[in-house]
């Protein structure tokens, strides 16, 4: 039996996304059907059986979720909704002991109220239950057992079912974070617009809690980024355990194998933080991960980590994160646990940001210690290149949550990396 599934990413991630898929489809499902959908912006449809569902839980590094269509039709009003919703056989994929949340998400929806839609939603979900066994399922909005999603636009309503439980970036191996974490599978996504494959070398000089090179760990010793963790499938009825066994072994036994190698992945990072070192080395062993190397380096004075050039990803602080991670605004460093009391500096290093002296330096240290190397850094800064004082090859809209970032290139290659003048800023 097939399903109608939609799979959410961050949005820009949708063609690589897509990709992802194909390759799960092609590893995973031994000829189980599968057939890509249509990319709309922020997610991706598709087609299949159970074990395409299981499998990309399990297996993607970029979706946030795997949802299950359970129905759609056009609405006027909310009525139209409760009634959708009453009609359909819930009883079919969970009980009334299970508890449950309600989600609605619109796009020029003309109804006034998300939610009383969210109540109605939930209303003739708990009714169609009563109706069937006598009983209403509990209400929990923090850990439930089953969630239903609701997508309306200006005239049609698409009822779905979660099969993940918790967001798919949520991996189960970051405990530690830092400031502004980035989000594992938009770091997932990242990796992958870079170009980059296993047996590159990889560096990030600005890694905070490690995301990008666990993400990168995980990918070059074939570990599955669900291994480790339950999701929503299974309160379901319906799901098909005996798959979904075979699946969670084969995965398991593929972890256990990397735990045990000692392969020389050539991963590395380094930070400004000891502090932050400290959490990504923890991060990395809740992940099973040994080989990623790392160093306490300020970036400005950061060199190459290999003789090989490789891919250079960051995700760079700017402003207060910049303070946060143990400079001022003049890249002097600050005692750590003091505050400055010179409000007048505390100014001006917010009205400063992003930091002019830290970019130009970082700029050069990428112009002279990295001739072969490409450089991917993702910010919300469209002027980073004016600040780096390098021209970029491409840059790719990113959104990081609701912030919308661009992913930056610069291919650091000799005799063509030319300085941009101060007033010559990149185009939106």
């Amino acid at each position: 039996m097939s399903f109608d599934f939609f799979i959410p990413c961050p949005r820009g991630l949708e063609a690589v996304l897509a990709a992802e898929l194909a390759e799960i489809a092609s590893r995973h499902l031994n000829g189980a059907p599968f057939t890509a959908g249509a990319q709309v912006p922020g997610g991706v449809h598709f087609r299949g059986g159970w074990a395409a569902g299981l499998a990309a839980n399990l297996h993607s590094r970029i979706a946030s979720r795997v949802l299950l269509k359970i129905a759609h039709r056009p609405y006027r009003s909310e009525q139209d909704i409760y009634d959708l919703a009453l009609e359909q056989r819930w009883e079919q994929w969970f009980s009334a002991q299970e508890t449950l949340r309600v989600d609605v998400t619109a796009i020029k929806s003309p109804l006034r109220s998300l939610e009383f839609t969210t109540l109605r939603v939930k209303d003739a979900i708990c009714d169609r239950l009563r109706d069937v066994s006598g009983e209403r399922p509990n209400i929990d909005t923090s850990a439930p057992d089953v969630r239903v999603f609701a997508f309306l636009t200006a005239t049609d309503c698409t009822l779905y079912l979660d099969t993940s439980g918790e967001p798919l970036f949520k991996r189960g191996w970051r405990l530690d974070k830092g400031a502004a974490p980035l989000r594992e599978n938009l770091a997932a996504g990242i990796l992958r617009l870079t170009g980059w494959t296993a047996g590159t070398p990889l560096y990030d000089p600005m890694c905070g809690s490690g995301t990008f090179l666990a993400e990168a760990a995980q990918v070059a010793l074939n570990i599955a980024p669900g291994a480790e963790r339950r999701f929503g499938f299974e309160n379901l009825k319906q799901y098909d355990a005996k798959t979904w066994q075979a699946l969670k072994a084969a995965a398991l036994d593929a972890k256990h194998a990397a735990r045990a190698s000692r392969a020389d992945l050539q991963i590395f990072g380094s930070d400004i933080s000891g502090d932050m070192l400290v959490k990504a080395r923890a991060n990395f062993e809740r992940a099973g991960l040994a080989s990623v190397s790392l160093k306490q380096v300020d970036a400005r004075g950061m060199t190459a980590p290999s003789s090989e050039p490789g891919i250079l990803v960051a995700n760079p602080p700017y402003g207060e994160r910049i303070e946060v991670r143990g400079r001022n605004a003049r890249g002097e460093l600050r005692e750590t646990g003091r505050e400055s009391r010179d409000e007048d500096s505390f100014h001006r290093a917010q009205e400063e940001a992003p930091d002019s002296e830290f970019f130009k330096l970082l700029g050069d240290a990428l112009k002279q210690r990295f001739t072969g190397w490409h450089a991917f850094i993702l910010t919300s800064d469209r002027k980073l290149p004016g600040q780096l004082r390098l021209r970029e090859s491409t840059k790719t809209p990113l959104f990081n949550g609701a912030l919308e970032c661009r992913l930056f290139r610069f291919d650091l290659i000799a005799g063509s990396v030319r300085q941009r003048p101060a007033n010559d800023t990149p185009a939106a």
